[in-house]
C-alpha cells in the first residue's frame, strides 16, 4: 500500500479509529430507530441526547442554546440562512466557504437582497466595510469564524456585538466549521446560529449540527416525523452522531497541546518552502492548521497533481468550490491571477508528524523549481 503524506486535512480528515470503535455498536448492537417506543429505541434515543449534551457543552452553555443533529455542514449553513434571513436584506464576508456564498446568492430569489462585504488581503472581513452594509432591515448577518481558504480568523464575537449595537433584532451566524475542535471557543450571547461538522474532526462524513439560541423561535427546515424537536425530521444518524461526540472528546481533551505543536509544524513547513518561489497568503494568527501559500506564475492545480502522484496529497482551497479554476474566496482578497492560480493550501492535523512536513516542503520546492525551469 502507497504511503501518503496527508496535508489536506481542511477539506476532510481520517475518521478516528478510536470513535468508529466505540460508534460500531450502534450498527452491531443498537441499530434501534431512536423513536421505536420499545426499549432498544428509547436506549438509543437516550444516547443520543447524551451525544446532543456533550457536544454542545464545549462550546456554549446549554441554558442559553441548543443543539440541532444535521446531515453536514452545509445543510446546517442553508437552515441558519433560510430560515434566518426573510426580509430585507441579509449581510455576509466574501471570504464564505461555498455553503454559505452560494446560499447568500439564492435569497435573492426568495425576495432577501443579499450583500457582501470585502475581504482584507489575508481574508479577514474588512469590519467597517461590513458594519456599512448593516441597516435596519438586515435580518441576518453571517461571518465565517475560520476560513476554510486562508485560515484567518474573524473576531465573531466582538463583530456580533457591534451588529446588535446597531440593529438589535438582526440575526448573527458564523460558520464554524473550521474552528470547532481547533480553537478555543465560547459562544457568547450575541451569537444567535453557529455550524459545525464531523468529518472535520475524526468524525465520519454525513453528520453535522446547528447550533441555535434558545431565544429563537424553532424554525421547522425539514418536515416529516418530527425529530429533533420538530426542527429538521428524518430518522437520525445514529452512528454518525454518537462518532462525533466520541471524536470531539478526544478532540477537546488536548486542544491547547494541539494546536500549539500545530503551529509549530505549520511555521516549519513555510520555513522549509523555497521564497523565491512561494509567497505566503495565510495570516501567521490565524488558525495553526492551515497553511496557504502561492506558487507565483506558476499553477497550484498542476503541482497539486505532481505531488499526487508521489504520494503527497495537498490542497489548492476548498473541495466544495474545486469546479472554478481558483479560489472565489482568495480572489476576493485582492491578489492578481498570477498568485490564484498558483494557491496551494497545506491543512494539518494532530497527527502530522514533522517529517511529513518537511518532506512536503521538499516535495514542493523540488517540482516547484523543475515546472518553472520548463517554462
Amino acid at each position: 500500500m502507497e504511503t501518503v503524506i496527508y496535508l489536506d486535512n481542511a477539506a476532510t480528515t481520517r475518521p478516528n479509529a478510536r470513535a468508529v470503535s466505540r460508534a460500531q455498536a450502534f450498527l452491531d448492537e443498537k441499530w434501534y430507530n431512536p423513536s421505536a417506543l420499545y426499549a432498544g429505541g428509547e436506549g438509543v434515543k437516550r444516547e443520543i441526547k447524551g451525544a446532543r449534551e456533550s457536544l454542545l457543552s464545549r462550546i456554549a452553555d446549554p441554558a442559553q442554546f441548543e443543539l440541532t443533529f444535521t446531515s453536514c455542514g452545509t445543510e446546517a449553513d442553508d437552515q441558519a440562512i433560510f430560515c434566518g434571513a426573510r426580509r430585507g436584506n441579509a449581510v455576509t464576508t466574501s471570504g464564505e466557504h461555498a455553503a454559505v456564498n452560494a446560499s447568500f446568492r439564492e435569497l435573492k430569489n426568495r425576495g432577501v437582497e443579499p450583500r457582501f462585504a470585502p475581504s482584507l488581503q489575508d481574508g479577514r472581513v474588512d469590519e467597517e466595510a461590513l458594519l456599512s452594509l448593516v441597516d435596519e432591515k438586515t435580518s441576518l448577518v453571517s461571518v465565517v469564524h475560520v476560513a476554510s481558504e486562508t485560515g484567518a480568523v474573524n473576531d465573531i464575537f466582538r463583530l456580533a456585538a457591534l451588529v446588535k449595537k446597531k440593529n438589535p433584532r438582526c440575526l448573527v451566524m458564523s460558520d464554524g466549521v473550521q474552528a470547532f475542535g481547533k480553537l478555543p471557543v465560547r459562544l457568547t450571547k450575541d451569537i444567535d446560529l453557529y455550524t459545525v461538522s464531523a468529518h472535520k474532526i475524526g468524525g465520519v462524513k454525513g453528520t453535522g449540527a446547528l447550533i441555535r439560541k434558545k431565544t429563537l423561535t424553532p424554525f421547522t427546515y425539514l418536515y416529516g416525523g418530527g425529530q429533533e424537536g420538530g426542527v429538521r425530521s428524518g430518522t437520525e444518524n445514529v452512528f454518525g452522531i454518537m462518532c462525533f461526540a466520541y471524536a470531539a472528546e478526544d478532540k477537546f481533551s488536548s486542544l491547547q497541546a494541539d494546536g500549539a505543536r500545530a503551529r509549530e509544524l505549520r511555521e516549519a513547513l513555510f520555513s522549509a518552502l523555497d521564497r523565491d518561489i512561494f509567497a505566503r497568503i495565510s495570516p501567521e494568527e490565524g488558525s495553526p492548521y492551515i497553511l496557504t501559500v502561492s506558487a507565483r506564475g506558476l499553477r497550484g492545480a498542476v503541482l497539486q497533481q505532481l505531488l499526487s502522484r508521489g504520494g503527497v496529497y495537498v490542497g489548492t482551497g476548498s473541495a466544495c468550490s474545486s469546479k472554478k479554476p481558483f479560489s472565489a474566496a482568495i480572489e476576493a482578497c485582492g491578489y492578481r491571477e498570477d498568485v490564484l492560480y498558483g494557491v496551494l493550501r497545506m491543512s494539518l492535523s494532530p497527527q502530522t508528524t514533522r517529517e511529513e512536513v518537511l518532506a512536503c516542503a521538499a516535495a514542493l520546492n523540488e517540482e516547484a523549481r523543475a515546472m518553472k525551469g520548463r517554462l
